[in-house]
């Protein structure tokens, strides 16, 4: 974690903080249960018996789970860096950067949303529903839209950070 997210523990950074770690181990759980309906479906196999549908609830799953974990990497600065640029650099121009990945993760973070909701509501439209288990698949957007929106929220609690650690020249 952070020094600047260990610092400020209390307040919005907080409460923004202790939410997104949460929704991140949430993830991390639907991730266990994807799994254990794998494991099952192999055990089941080996008596005849596979779990009907495991790759449907696996794709969905995953998908879930690494959406999950974009807030956290976001607020832990655990998203891929390319340090070998900016190895010579100043703190200040590091700081920079890092206030810019920010604005850039915030503004992806609303394009995403944007466009998933409206994938979403197409999928709610047209009744699309996976084959076996007839799960419809709207119904995976709505855990993503949420982490999305907690990567907004995350990239605009790291922008606040970022522009503290600007305006003291380090990062």
């Amino acid at each position: 974690m952070s020094n600047t997210l260990k610092a400020s523990s209390s307040g919005f950074t907080g409460a923004a903080s202790r939410l997104i770690t949460l929704w991140a181990l949430l993830g991390g759980g639907v991730l266990l249960l994807v799994v254990a309906v794998n494991m099952l479906s192999i055990i089941g196999s080996v008596f005849g018996t596979p779990f009907p549908g495991d790759f449907e609830l696996t794709e969905m799953g995953v998908a879930i789970a690494v959406f999950a974990f974009l807030p956290y990497c976001q607020l832990v600065g655990a998203n891929v860096s390319a340090d070998i640029f900016t190895a010579g650099a100043s703190r200040r121009v590091i700081a920079f950067f890092t206030l810019l990945g920010s604005l850039v993760a915030l503004v992806f973070a609303l394009l995403l949303i944007w466009r998933m909701y409206y994938g979403m509501l197409d999928q709610k439209d047209y009744d699309y529903i996976t084959t076996i288990l007839q799960i419809p698949h709207w119904m995976a957007f709505v855990p993503i839209l949420i982490s999305l929106a907690l990567l907004a929220l995350a990239a605009l609690v790291t922008l606040l950070q970022d522009m503290t650690a600007l305006s003291r020249g380090h990062h």
